[in-house]
């Protein structure tokens, strides 16, 4: 099952406040590219009826079919990459407890929910 830490709930529910997206849900997407690796994606969207819906720490999230199996045991995190530089981390619910080390790999950029964009699994979002 897809997971929020307690710290990205309250990154996600911040940025729909000031962004004004309040009323839509997270949606949480996944694709796999052509090399293998695992792709991520988060924005605020309005709900598909054959969306998976989930209510996670007061955010209502929702994820695409073609997402939910790239998903299962997935914990998105809000995390402190460098002093004072915090960023979206997708990890494996095995290694949320070592998330922080992950998030040292890198990441892509800042786009979308907070900090967007894309990222690969246990790296910066």
């Amino acid at each position: 099952m897809f997971s929020l830490t307690p710290a990205a709930a309250q990154q996600i529910q911040q940025a729909a406040s000031a962004s004004g997206a309040t009323d839509l849900a997270l949606r949480i997407a996944a694709k796999v590219d052509p090399d293998g690796s695992l792709q991520y994606g988060m924005g605020f969207d309005e709900p598909k009826d054959e969306d998976m819906r989930l209510d996670l720490a007061g955010v209502a999230v929702v994820i695409g079919g073609e997402s939910q199996e790239l998903l299962i045991d997935t914990v998105l995190d809000f995390v402190e990459l460098n002093p004072g530089e915090f960023n979206f981390i997708f990890s494996e619910s095995s290694a949320s407890a070592c998330a922080s080390e992950a998030a040292t790999s890198g990441g892509c950029g800042s786009t979308g929910c907070g900090s967007g964009g894309c990222a690969s699994k246990g790296r910066a979002h």
